[in-house]
This record gives C-alpha cells, sequence and structure tokens, in this order.
C-alpha cells in the first residue's frame, strides 16, 4: 500500500475522483489511473438525504471493487447526515484508508468521531465541506489527527452538463478560501502533515491558482475520465493522457511555488 496521504511533499498531488467513472469498466479506469500516477482515489459516499440527493452514489459495493483495483489509498469523502461508527467499522472493513467528514452535518459528533476513526480504527481522518461554509468553521480541525482538509465549490446540478466539462462552477471566493485555509495551516506549524484539497472545478487551465495560494492536492474527475465525445475508455491510451497533461501543469506551477518547506514565501 502506498502511503501518501499526510505526507505534504513540494510537488501537488492528484486525487482521483469516480464521480465520472464508466462503472461497467471501474477496474480497468482504476487500474490505468494508477499505472498513470495518481496519488490517491476519492470516491463520494452518498446516503441519498444529504443535500437532498434523490439517490445514493458511490456505495460500499464500487468501494469493494475499487480496493481489489489498487494498491493506492482510497478516500471516502462523506456527503452523508451524521454518519454513524458502523458507517466508520464498515469502511475500514472495505479497506479504506480515510475518511473524510462534512462539517455542516456532523455537529457535535464531530470531534468523537475524529478521535474513534484515528484511535479505534487507526485510519486517517480529512474535514470538509461545501462552498459557502466560512473558513473560520475549520479552524478546530487544524488538529495532529486530521490529515487532510477539503473545500468544494458549487455545483449547480439542475444545469445540464456539458460534455468533458464538470458541472461545478469556480468563483473567485473560492480561491481566498484555500488561501485562508492555507493560512490558518501554516500558522498552526502543520503546513507538513496536513493536505489542503480543492475539490470540484479543477482542470488543467485553473490548477495553478490553487497551487499559488498553498493547495497540496486537487481532486480531479472530470478531467481525467471524460472527453468531449464521454467516458474515457481503458486501453485507448485516453486516460493515461489526460493524467500527464494535468500532471505536467501542476508539476510546473509546483515549481514555481512551492519547495521542501511548503508555499514559497
Amino acid at each position: 500500500m502506498v502511503d501518501t496521504i499526510g505526507k505534504v511533499t513540494p510537488k501537488c498531488k492528484i486525487a482521483a475522483g469516480l464521480f465520472w467513472a464508466d462503472y461497467a469498466v471501474l477496474g480497468a479506469q482504476v487500474k490505468e489511473l494508477e499505472a498513470a500516477g495518481v496519488d490517491w482515489i476519492h470516491i463520494e459516499v452518498r446516503d441519498g438525504k444529504y443535500m437532498d440527493f434523490g439517490m445514493p452514489r458511490g456505495g460500499f459495493d464500487i468501494i469493494e471493487g475499487t480496493r481489489k483495483s489498487t494498491s493506492l489509498e482510497i478516500e471516502a469523502q462523506l456527503q452523508m447526515v451524521r454518519p454513524s461508527f458502523d458507517v466508520f467499522n464498515q469502511l475500514k472493513d472495505l479497506g479504506v484508508n480515510l475518511i473524510s467528514l462534512p462539517i455542516e452535518t456532523m455537529g457535535e459528533l464531530m470531534f468523537q468521531s475524529i478521535t474513534y476513526i484515528k484511535e479505534k480504527l487507526d485510519l486517517k481522518v480529512g474535514v470538509w465541506a461545501w462552498q459557502g461554509v466560512p473558513a473560520v468553521a475549520f479552524e478546530q480541525y487544524i488538529h495532529p489527527y486530521v490529515s487532510a482538509i477539503e473545500y468544494e465549490c458549487r455545483a449547480p446540478f439542475w444545469v445540464k452538463p456539458v460534455a468533458g466539462k464538470s458541472p461545478h462552477t469556480i468563483d473567485p471566493i473560492v480561491v481566498d478560501t484555500v488561501k485562508k485555509l492555507h493560512e490558518m495551516i501554516a500558522a498552526a506549524g502543520m503546513e507538513h502533515q496536513i493536505e489542503l484539497m480543492e475539490d470540484g472545478g479543477l482542470n488543467a487551465g485553473n490548477v495553478e491558482d490553487f497551487i499559488r495560494v498553498g493547495m497540496t492536492v486537487g481532486e480531479f474527475s472530470s478531467p481525467l475520465l471524460k472527453g468531449p465525445n464521454g467516458k474515457l475508455q481503458p486501453g485507448t491510451g485516453e486516460i493515461a493522457a489526460a493524467v500527464q497533461k494535468l500532471r505536467t501543469v501542476m508539476d510546473s506551477a509546483s515549481d514555481r511555488y512551492r519547495d521542501v518547506n511548503g508555499l514559497k514565501p
């Protein structure tokens, strides 16, 4: 198992999201993503209640199939209402390495859950929120038990998706918020141990904006798994080419703005 989450590096990392995967060939896609050099796998796990999504997505069967297809670490980003310890136990049994908890729904259970996942299950913990949650809401979670802080931009799901493009929208305040989150992490002296992720809407054309302000990992699904003609298929070289295109841009930006100490002054 490759142990990478929470070990911040000068190069910004790629978390490959499976939202746009073709589940008919999921295992082959995951294998090609790993071979192409992504850093970990990001799976959204929904309960059908969170944000009134009408149907769950990224169920335990998807995690099981993904685990059998990769040696990379797997993140379960919980888009759920107050997920229970039983959910955490099942995710552990399925081979998940990082459980990311939603600020909006956890309430008083947040730190109880963080400590349970870290101390009882010996897994990594992330804390995430949608755009609109202020940066200050993350303050108490910049903590040694937390391996990742994630901020996700808005997504107008009522708009028909455009081929080859993310359904997310990145407003200028998202860059500003990621900058604030980086400053908070750096001020706490945890720049080397807490990943800072932006989730949604990232691509080769805008990722530098986020690396410049302190992002250490970007979540990508559309740029890695979708093209103008539909979902990219394994065996065609399209997935490897998509990862390489993104990696080239990210490495260049990382060299410009980051070094072994984190974000350059």
